[in-house]
């Protein structure tokens, strides 16, 4: 697998090895001992599975004090993926990677605890799917407004389709409990 490091550290794209030929293609989308290797150490203990149409957005989300880091790909369709830098006394808080992930490019964004995370259907439907190194925590989910100004995500979209949650998520200034850096 290649990594390629983004402008805030942690935060990695993956692209696993394919081998194809006029059959079809195979890849390995997890190993342990490679991620490991690569700096992802924590175990992964919850996978979920997510299917959405176009212009869908869901997020920016994150869970605080119990955080996740999440390896994220898409096995059908395409999105726009987001993480967003919300530790507080980062030198990059507030900062965001955007990176496309398809079926056709077999990318996998690693976004490690701290971080919010959304994403936008860019295909007709896409399939999402995404391991996670800590159990899904509703009384510890925050939520993030997607079009917060001070972040200025460009989702290349104006009017998504949003949840009622999403749709009326706080700025991330008006956010309480958020995580702490630890440099």
């Amino acid at each position: 697998m290649h990594i390629i490091k983004t402008e805030i550290p942690g935060i990695s794209v993956i692209e696993p090895k394919r081998f194809g030929d006029n059959r079809g293609f195979f890849s390995e989308m997890f190993r342990a001992d490679h991620y490991s290797a690569a700096g992802m150490r924590d175990a992964f203990v919850q996978d979920n599975w997510s299917r959405s149409t176009k212009d869908v957005l869901r997020g920016l989300h994150l869970q605080n004090p119990n955080s996740q880091g999440k390896l994220v790909s898409v096995v059908r369709g395409a999105i726009l993926d987001v993480a967003v830098d919300v530790r507080v006394g980062s030198p990059t808080f507030g900062r965001s990677v955007a990176v496309t992930l398809s079926e056709e490019n077999g990318r996998q964004l690693f976004i490690p605890r701290g971080f919010a995370h959304g994403f936008l259907v860019l295909s007709e439907t896409a399939d999402f799917f995404y391991k996670c190194d800590n159990y899904y925590s509703p009384a510890d989910e925050l939520v993030i407004r997607w079009n917060d100004p001070a972040i200025a995500i460009n989702w290349q979209i104006k009017s998504p389709a949003l949840s009622p949650r999403d749709a009326s998520a706080p700025l991330l200034a008006d956010v309480k409990n958020l995580p702490q850096f630890i440099g």
